[in-house]
């Protein structure tokens, strides 16, 4: 009898982790970021609102995500479940085909739901507090440096990383994808259809990202490719700008 239930005890307890590891970093950016972003304004280093502000925001709250991630795998003693070395001169390719595969993702689906008169919201993160020049070239560079790299860390590193140990490689790129995706739910403007329209896409995206690191083994590979595609986007942002 024990035997039968360690198997589905196991899933049960593995997916909690994972969860519990998603809503940690959230609770420990939610905490950090706001402070960072008051401190940067008292110091007069940031106008509150501002491209400078939103700039600080982001990095603050991607490098609480990271602490929080390492953190998580200290305190659960599973730093193993994190496979990450210098990309190859191939790693590299697949990052640059990669990212270009992901941005035709992108795209050939919002032309996809367009012709059934569905639309996705708009993420928070694209919207400039400024000059919108600036700020596009500002992400382009936070994007591929800190957002990529640090989600995928977070997601596939420790959530996919862990979830794989009870369930398997692809039912844990579904999982965490789908954790992904809703993860991004908050930070979308839009009716509710159109913001489960964009997480939808966040998740399938997602999955081509955990399919990266399983084929890889290493999370530089999909954080990089992550980081080229969001920076990607803005780069098409900045060019309609400018």
């Amino acid at each position: 009898m024990t035997d039968d239930l360690s198997v589905p005890v196991d899933r049960l307890v593995r997916l909690a982790s994972a969860v519990f590891a998603v809503v940690f970093a959230l609770v420990v950016a939610s905490a950090v970021t706001p402070s960072i972003a008051a401190l940067g304004v008292r110091a007069g280093l940031v106008a509150e609102g501002g491209n400078g502000w939103r700039l600080l925001r982001t990095v603050a709250q991607f490098a609480a995500f990271l602490a929080a991630a390492l953190g998580y795998l200290a305190f659960t003693d599973q730093q193993d479940l994190l496979r990450v070395s210098r990309p190859t001169p191939r790693e590299l390719g697949v990052v640059v085909a990669a990212g270009i595969g992901l941005l035709a993702l992108q795209y050939g689906s919002l032309f996809a739901l367009q012709q059934v008169g569905l639309s996705p919201g708009e993420n928070q993160a694209v919207v400039p507090g400024g000059d919108p020049v600036t700020y596009y070239l500002a992400m382009i560079a936070v994007s591929l440096l800190v957002v990529g790299p640090v989600e995928e860390v977070l997601f596939r590193g420790v959530v996919q990383g862990g979830l794989r140990r009870a369930f398997g490689a692809a039912p844990a790129i579904l999982l965490a994808s789908a954790l992904f995706g809703v993860v991004h739910l908050s930070g979308i403007r839009g009716s509710l259809a159109e913001q489960w329209v964009y997480v939808v896409i966040v998740v399938v995206l997602g999955c081509v990202l955990g399919l990266l690191y399983e084929r890889t083994d290493n999370v530089a590979v999909p954080g990089l490719a992550h980081g080229a595609y969001n920076a990607g986007i803005y780069a098409v942002l900045l060019a309609g700008a400018m």
